[in-house]
């Protein structure tokens, strides 16, 4: 019995494979551009592209498809990342640069809400980094839908739970939004005691028509016909605006209770509690460094809910009656 040509070829294309292609892909991966890995490698443009191209023949298939916004792992791509991921670490091993032999090194590359970003993930993960020296994470932060490619990110962290495809999603915990004004705003006009009068109040919040996450715009319901004073794509503006006494702001909770001169307003009535959400594809959650990183966020919304439930359960006791 004879053996067929196409196997011998591909044993011997695989045979050839250079270990250097698997680190570029790598860099590829965290990034999703040709460009920006090249600049992490101190390579050009072309030489990237060149040894990708040498890597797809060696392992007989496409490693990369292009995206929307880059490039985004092939299924088989995703398993080279992975052998690259260990061809990583057993260098830095050998080079004496991890003493303990932790798989949990490289770049971590994750977008966010700018809050969530700030108060939750940055905390968390610089606890992380002090037990995992060698690990990098990135956050991009942005407020929007989950992608339904991921180029150049392992991990999206979103509010509301996500319609994507290729990926797994996993709920994080909740967080609230409240309604709130300055010490000053309301020194100079009447705390409103209803929603109706609320109302006729000035708002901090998004701009509606750019705002890309559909439970966001769920709190307008609940203040319909209230105008946008100041608006802003970015919820750090929203409570500075708010402190500076542009009107009554929409803000998260965890973020306004930080400031002493804000007063939350009608407690009981605006209440928006909403989700946060991750996802990511299958192949970055089986990383050792996207698993450390997932680990930290989840460990770091428990703490926060917690502590949220905390103070529900003293304020109710100290409720009069």
């Amino acid at each position: 019995m004879t053996t067929s040509a196409p196997r011998t070829c591909k044993n011997a294309e695989v045979s050839t494979l250079n270990p250097d292609d698997l680190l570029i892909l790598l860099a590829v991966s965290h990034t999703g551009r040709f460009t920006s890995a090249a600049e992490s490698l101190n390579l050009n443009h072309t030489t990237v592209s060149r040894r990708i191209t040498a890597l797809e023949k060696s392992l007989g298939g496409h490693v990369l498809v292009r995206a929307s916004g880059g490039w985004e792992l092939t299924q088989l791509g995703g398993r080279a990342v992975a052998a690259a991921e260990r061809v990583a670490t057993a260098l830095a091993i050998l080079a004496g640069n991890d003493d303990d032999g932790s798989p949990v090194a490289g770049v971590v590359r994750m977008s966010a809400t700018d809050g969530f970003s700030a108060y939750i993930a940055a905390p968390a993960f610089a606890r992380l980094r002090r037990r995992h020296p060698r690990l990098t994470i990135e956050i991009v932060a942005a407020t929007r839908r989950a992608s339904q490619t991921r180029s150049g990110l392992d991990l999206e962290v979103v509010v509301g739970e996500p319609q994507v495809h290729r990926a797994e999603a996993m709920r994080l915990g909740e967080y609230m939004l409240g309604l709130y004004a300055s010490r000053d705003y309301l020194a100079e006009t009447p705390a409103p005691l209803s929603v109706d009068e609320a109302s006729e109040h000035p708002l901090v919040y998004f701009i509606d028509s750019m705002l890309q996450v559909d439970s966001l715009d769920a709190p307008r319901r609940l203040l319909p016909t209230m105008k946008d004073s100041l608006s802003s794509t970015n919820v750090f503006v929203h409570v500075e605006a708010t402190r500076a006494g542009a009107g009554l702001g929409l803000l998260p909770c965890f973020m306004a209770d930080r400031h002493e001169d804000l007063v939350r307003l009608l407690p009981e009535a605006i209440a928006e509690r909403l989700a946060y959400w991750l996802v990511a594809r299958p192949d970055s959650l089986r990383q050792p460094a996207v698993a450390a990183v997932v680990a930290a966020l989840r460990e770091a919304t428990t703490a926060y809910e917690d502590d949220l439930l905390g103070k529900r359960i003293s304020r109710r006791r100290q409720a009069p009656g």
